[in-house]
């Protein structure tokens, strides 16, 4: 299979950016898309730098600005994602009133809904939201926080008022269901860290809403690096397992309810070392994918229908990324493209691919900085 062609979507020569691979960027008919709009690339953001939120046609390429935002970050943007439940209807975060708040906007009529914390993952079921500390994912890794404050716990390794929060969508409140207190007392310490201070990295609802898992990471010690323990829960924060102990995880994609795919060192799995694995929430069972394939950590997620990964890779001794498409069905993968990578001064400030499915799986989006600027573009598969 040749290489396929892409297209940009958004203007030449501006910064235009999407963000995350597993936050739904398109609209249901799939005919319009998500993206954020940036003055820079060149450095981290600060407190006066606004992102300007847009509504883009996929096809014509035209756009509509409908809002701006002051909680974003080069990686993930600012959440925003369509609500999976309402019509015209989408969700982002931003900085009101000396504090974050997640914002849920129609694009038809302009009315505004206000949660009191910002969101970190929507539930399919459009009922529910989970929040994490973004302050203090800031000074963890700087690419997926925000940077209005300093984080009120940050001298506090695993405090036991914050953690993981669950966001009601329909009061727009929210209460604290895991804190990191009770996440230390599951996953304890890693070897090379002792009584580590904690951070969720990423969080993410299963795909029917009945459960969630999240990366709990450790601030790492001087010559240290972090590592990382995967744990699920029930929605409500009940019935915790902690699916993987310390050490490799990384990126990851839920498959259904009950099986998620992640790139990770395996050590409850076999003897594959670094790949690409199914695993079985609540249990230890699992197998890694293609050894043969997923030679490197890439953004995974699969398709619509479930019969295809999409993949991609960071910089090679070219600086090129990588973007891939593999058949689960037939067990064999090919590469979709290849494009350059202009090193960063900052890793935090690069520009993955983070590749997104359309709905209907005949399409895929992907950020790039190949041409010299941040852009989006599109590939029909």
């Amino acid at each position: 299979m040749a290489e396929k062609s892409a297209r940009r979507l958004t203007p030449e020569g501006e910064h235009w950016f999407f963000g995350y691979y597993d936050v739904p960027s398109f609209s249901t008919d799939g005919e319009k898309h998500l993206c954020h709009r940036v003055g820079f690339r060149e450095r981290m953001q600060n407190r006066e730098d606004v992102a300007e939120l847009a509504v883009m046609d996929i096809e014509s390429g035209g756009y509509d600005i409908f809002a701006h935002t002051s909680a974003w970050n080069f990686q993930q943007g600012s959440m925003l994602q369509w609500h999976p439940t309402k019509t015209d209807t989408v969700i982002y975060n931003d900085w009101r009133g000396g504090r974050y708040v997640g914002v849920e906007r129609n694009l038809k009529t302009g009315s505004e809904r206000l949660y009191d914390r910002p969101v970190a993952n929507v539930s399919p079921t459009g009922k529910h939201a989970l929040s994490i500390n973004f302050d203090r994912l800031f000074d963890f890794r700087p690419g997926y926080g925000y940077c209005q404050q300093k984080d009120p716990w940050a001298d506090v390794k695993a405090p036991k008022d914050d953690g993981v929060w669950l966001t009601d969508l329909g009061t727009g409140r929210s209460e604290l269901i895991i804190s990191y207190e009770t996440m230390y007392e599951l996953v304890g310490s890693p070897e090379d860290c002792p009584e580590p201070k904690l951070n969720v990295n990423h969080i993410t609802f299963n795909t029917d809403g009945s459960r969630f898992l999240f990366l709990v990471r450790n601030f790492p010690l001087q010559g240290k690096t972090r590592q990382t323990a995967l744990v699920t829960a029930d929605a409500g924060g009940e019935n915790m397992f902690k699916l993987s102990d310390w050490g490799g995880t990384s990126h990851y994609h839920w498959r259904d309810a009950s099986v998620v795919a992640f790139y990770s060192v395996g050590a409850e799995l076999g003897n594959d070392g670094w790949q690409l694995y199914e695993l079985t929430d609540l249990t230890y069972t699992g197998a890694a994918i293609d050894p043969a394939f997923f030679l490197r950590d890439g953004h995974n997620s699969y398709s619509p229908d479930r019969t295809l990964m999409l993949y991609d890779s960071y910089p090679d001794d070219r600086e090129l990324r990588h973007l891939y498409l593999y058949d689960l069905l037939k067990k064999h993968g090919v590469q979709l493209g290849s494009f350059y990578s202009p090193p960063v001064s900052v890793n935090d400030i690069r520009c993955d691919l983070h590749p997104r499915w359309s709905p209907d799986g005949r399409r895929i989006t992907f950020d790039s900085t190949h041409e010299g600027f941040r852009g989006m573009y599109v590939m029909d598969i």
